[in-house]
């Protein structure tokens, strides 16, 4: 894996070098990851494990605090850590100051306070944001992310497979919840993707519904939408089921609209296709049945480190579709007189289409 990390930082100095950047300070926890194998998360929101500065010239730093050195030194060369103290952005300049005049800042994943303290600790540092270019070298997996991928989608699959037979009448939402949670741990997964989605009845309507105490009723729609994480890659798909004997006729009307326009969809996807164009295949079906208005959110994202990132498949996506790609496909139309509807597929797109994961 270390080739690996260090290929994709040549990688990335290639992109710093059409930037005219001396040097790019990752803050992003996922980015720091793909370059160099070191925590994929920070602890808390307003504490960090560290950054890299990654350097035109090939001299790289792994910078942390004391707490990490054990850890950092396993996946890196120990005279290339640095170690600040309790004020980290001023220990920090003086390092980024040794390496040039130009520097990239993630200014996504920098704090304000910390770009101030930076500023403060001295002058002859000119900082730029420079976001971006860790996440477009991930939007293209390489082969043992794509094998990752595949082990974490397996285990989804298992996961949808079983659920259907737990969603009894009297089981509320946030019970169905930490059923899920006790099977991905259980069958082979480090952690959640991301909090779970269950969400019962008029639930369904609210895309992003938070388990709580609502029960699973006879005849009504249970809306589950989850992901974990193997092997540090995560899956992430959505299934509505129906619970009882027979569908309403508003659930299955619904139902089948959201399975044609993904299959409209990612029957369209190959190579070279806006990203955008994606998007307006399955809104295509939505408008032809009166119905586009309940769908309220975009097509797709990337699928990777994190269950959200670059690129997206909605209507203002930018650029085309490529080999290596890892997108979600997830129409869903939404009612709050009853529920909705999502159905979600992630695909790999291959050279000559797309295969679901």
């Amino acid at each position: 894996m270390k080739q690996i990390y260090a290929a994709r930082r040549e990688q990335l100095r290639r992109a710093m070098h059409r930037r005219g950047l001396d040097a790019l300070l990752v803050s992003q926890a996922a980015n720091r990851f793909y370059l160099s194998g070191f925590e994929l998360h920070d602890p808390q929101y307003n504490e960090s494990a560290g950054r890299l500065v990654i350097t035109a010239d090939g001299r790289d730093w792994l910078a942390t605090d004391p707490r990490y050195l054990d850890a950092a030194v396993r996946l890196w060369d120990e005279e290339r850590v640095f170690i600040y103290g309790g004020y980290a952005a001023r220990d920090i300049y003086g390092l980024l100051r040794d390496c040039g005049g130009r520097i990239g800042i993630e200014a996504q994943g920098t704090t304000l306070a910390f770009a101030r303290d930076l500023a403060a600790a001295g002058p002859g540092l000119y900082c730029e944001a420079a976001d971006g270019l860790v996440e477009h070298l991930r939007r293209i997996k390489d082969p043992c992310e794509v094998a990752a991928l595949e082990k974490s989608f397996a285990l989804n699959h298992k996961l949808l497979q079983w659920i259907e037979g737990q969603l009894e009448p009297g089981r509320t939402e946030s019970r169905v919840s930490w059923l899920i949670e006790k099977f991905f741990r259980e069958n082979g997964a480090s952690e959640l993707a991301f909090a779970n989605i269950v969400a019962v009845g008029k639930n369904a309507a609210l895309p992003h519904a938070i388990p709580g105490d609502e029960p699973v009723i006879d005849n009504c729609p249970v809306l589950v939408d989850i992901g974990c994480r193997v092997d540090d890659y995560c899956s992430d798909q959505t299934r509505t089921f129906w619970v009882g004997q027979q569908p309403t006729d508003a659930f299955r009307r619904t139902y089948d609209l959201v399975r044609q326009a993904q299959t409209a969809a990612i029957e369209s996807m190959r190579p070279g296709q806006p990203l955008r164009d994606a998007y307006g295949h399955a809104r295509a079906v939505f408008e032809k049945a009166g119905t586009a208005d309940a769908f309220t959110h975009g097509l797709g994202h990337g699928v990777g480190l994190e269950t959200h990132e670059a690129p997206s498949l909605s209507p203002r996506a930018e650029g085309v579709l490529e080999p290596g790609m890892v997108v979600t496909v997830e129409p869903g139309l939404y009612y709050r007189q009853w529920g909705g509807v999502r159905w979600e597929y992630t695909v790999l797109v291959e050279e000559d289409g797309v295969r679901i994961l």
